[in-house]
């Protein structure tokens, strides 16, 4: 068999780089037929916003073929536009309203007074986490990290314990308190099923995986006979809560894969539903 001959790096380049000017000609045509800023009656921001939208959809899903300079560019506007858009941000909801007004718009002498007594303290914390940047006198810094370290931990720690370690033993109970108490529906019913034996069960088998994925990592006691089956039913949970987590991560990844199709189909090509 004749050996085939593929193109030279260089060569290859450059056919790609006359693919993508000719798919690049192919979107411009298509989207200035279907979405013509200069038609009569059309909106010119939307229909440019919109071509704008899909060319940056396209181009970057071009990446599942290869890296590739368009890609490269879509990802550094992306990048550029996210950090401009997070700084009007702060400066809109954060350092205007917090930093900027009480001090320079304060309405008052006694509220100009209040954000004195009350905010210099953390604007001064806040400047010195900007000394970050400096060789020199990066090492100020440390101070306000600290205070927001033994400060967060401190919020952190009752919240975390309420809602992770109180509630999901309150919502593992509540099951046998319901039981308990007596169910007001006839025994073996329909709705005694649905209503006092399924959760039961539920509240059961939540508890088991508790326990055996523990006891998984629990190393104290060698992994052998019964420990051992123990240690193997953590697993099992274990792998079947990673693989809905991961489930559930590709449904996601899809559930925005739709969105973008319908995008493109609906709002840039304007095709009937």
């Amino acid at each position: 068999m004749p050996e085939v001959e593929y193109p030279s790096g260089k060569k290859r380049q450059a056919i790609e780089m006359g693919v993508l000017a000719l798919l690049a000609v192919l979107f411009l045509s298509v989207s200035l037929y279907v979405q013509n800023p200069f038609a009569k009656g059309a909106d010119p921001a939307k229909a440019v916003g919109i071509i704008v939208a899909a060319g940056l959809t396209l181009v970057m899903y071009s990446f599942l073929y290869r890296d590739n300079a368009l890609f490269k560019i879509a990802e550094n506007l992306y990048v550029g536009v996210t950090l401009g858009y997070g700084a009007i941000l702060t400066w809109r909801t954060a350092l205007r309203p917090d930093v900027y007004m009480p001090f320079f718009e304060a309405p008052t002498r006694a509220a100009f007074m209040a954000a004195v007594l009350h905010r210099t303290v953390p604007i001064i914390l806040g400047i010195l986490l900007v000394t970050r940047i400096s060789r020199k006198h990066g090492w100020l810094s440390r101070y306000a990290y600290a205070f927001l370290i033994g400060w967060g931990a401190g919020v952190a720690i009752p919240l975390t314990t309420h809602t992770f370690i109180l509630q999901q033993l309150y919502s593992a109970i509540a099951p046998f308190q319901s039981a308990a108490q007596g169910a007001t529906a006839t025994a073996f019913s329909a709705s005694w099923f649905w209503d006092v034996a399924l959760p039961v069960f539920g509240a059961v088998l939540v508890l088991i995986g508790t326990i055996a994925v523990l006891f998984y990592f629990f190393f104290s006691v060698e992994h052998k006979g019964a420990p051992g089956m123990v240690s193997k039913l953590g697993v099992l949970f274990l792998m079947v809560s990673f693989g809905a987590s991961f489930g559930y991560t590709v449904m996601g990844r899809v559930s925005l894969l739709i969105g973008r199709v319908q995008f493109l189909l609906f709002d840039w090509l304007k095709m009937p539903k």
